[in-house]
């Protein structure tokens, strides 16, 4: 693994603009960022993302297993007791997943190591699938990259092939995301557009202009029932909101289904651990309150892990996104936490600290993308800090041997 620096596609801001990529700088910083490019062997891709990544999810899967037949995980993971029946009935009746996005921390020795998974409403689709594959075909175009360079990117090919293999023809399916978020709406435009390669249908509706019939099914904003919903919209958040009395009777198959609010949750890391210990994937993590208060088999499992904790180790809220509310602790003291505390209030996981690796000042975490339940393709976010957050930088990749 390497990062190398190139020139930039004299043209790529005008392509940007002509796509939609309107977020391609936000908050005054560059998002999208081709001045550098990470660079990988074959070998690297295939033996130490690709085959790890697609084996976490397995393990993932049975994690989800695990959690729906116990009250005791439910409660830790914060599940609504209301709703667990119907994520439960949605596991036993397989109801399938389209796509997730694992965060690995990678830096060319070692194996790659999961810091979470993104199993609900992951973003970046659009570039890591899209922009970056054109970013690729054109600077092998202008002989920035050899002929015989590669990029891991069979995404957009890969939900294709899945959504095809979950509806029959012709299904119609819609999708949501609140409105005002560019980077939101262009992953559900991205879905959207593998829909309709995959000959479905593909109908798209703002999140805050859903309504619910007399009967109790949802509408769009043209008033046609939903009967199928992809919502960027997490279900942590659905759950708890005025929706959620509708779910069980609105004859609405979601995307993702249900369980997925198991997988999207951080209280599945320790579990994770509990189930696979020393993984070579896995970091050791434990619920926070069992910190202080632990079971006898997790007091063991804490000795054994002991020194790795002791070093350093990270605070995560349950439910959390792009960073926030994280906090870096070492040697027993905080020494880092994300500016943004929005999800300060939820129950935490510690999980050890595994450093970053650092290239020309930044810190690059690599999103593993699965879709079905193999994994597809990668993008990769870096930041100056050590929590990666909101003003992270996405950066291309290619392949070279």
């Amino acid at each position: 693994m390497q990062k190398l620096d190139l020139p930039e596609r004299p043209d790529w801001r005008d392509k940007a603009a002509d796509q939609g990529f309107t977020f391609a700088d936000m908050h005054g910083e560059p998002y999208w960022d081709e001045a550098s490019a990470y660079c990988f062997s074959l070998a690297e891709i295939e033996e130490r993302i690709e085959d790890p990544a697609t084996e976490l999810h397995g393990l993932c899967r049975e994690a989800v297993a695990r959690v729906i037949g116990s009250e005791e995980l439910l409660d830790r993971l914060e599940i609504p007791e209301a709703h667990r029946d119907y994520i439960a009935q949605s596991w036993q009746d397989g109801e399938p997943e389209l796509y997730g996005r694992f965060d690995l921390v990678y830096g060319g020795d070692g194996p790659a190591k999961m810091l979470e998974y993104n199993a609900d409403t992951p973003t970046s689709l659009y570039e890591s699938a899209a922009f970056q594959w054109q970013w690729f075909e054109d600077q092998q175009a202008l002989g920035v990259l050899r002929e015989g360079d590669d990029q891991f990117n069979g995404i957009h090919e890969a939900i294709v092939e899945r959504l095809g293999a979950m509806f029959a023809p012709e299904t119609q399916l819609h999708f949501t995301a609140l409105s005002g978020a560019p980077e939101d709406y262009a992953t559900v435009e991205a879905l959207g557009w593998a829909a309709r390669e995959a000959r479905l249908g593909a109908h798209y509706t703002d999140l805050e202009k859903i309504g619910v019939s007399e009967d109790g099914q949802f509408l769009d904003d043209e008033d046609r029932v939903i009967g199928t919903l992809f919502k960027l919209y997490p279900w942590e958040d659905l759950l708890r909101d005025d929706y959620a009395a509708h779910l069980a009777t609105a004859q609405c198959r979601m995307i993702e289904p249900p369980w997925k609010a198991i997988l999207s949750n951080k209280g599945i890391l320790p579990v994770l651990w509990e189930m696979f210990e020393d993984h070579p994937n896995l970091l050791p993590a434990f619920f926070e309150s069992d910190l202080t208060d632990p079971s006898p088999e997790t007091a063991a499992r804490l000795e054994r892990a002991s020194e790795a904790m002791a070093r350093g180790h990270v605070l995560k809220p349950i439910f959390s996104r792009e960073g926030a509310s994280i906090s870096i602790v070492e040697d027993g003291a905080v020494t880092e936490t994300a500016s943004n505390d929005g999800y300060a209030k939820h129950p935490r996981i510690a999980q050890a600290y595994h450093p970053l690796p650092v290239f020309a000042g930044f810190r690059p975490v690599i999103g593993a993308w699965i879709a079905g339940e193999h994994c597809a393709g990668i993008g990769i976010r870096e930041d100056r800090g050590r929590i990666t957050q909101d003003l992270s930088r996405f950066k291309p990749h290619f392949i070279r041997d």
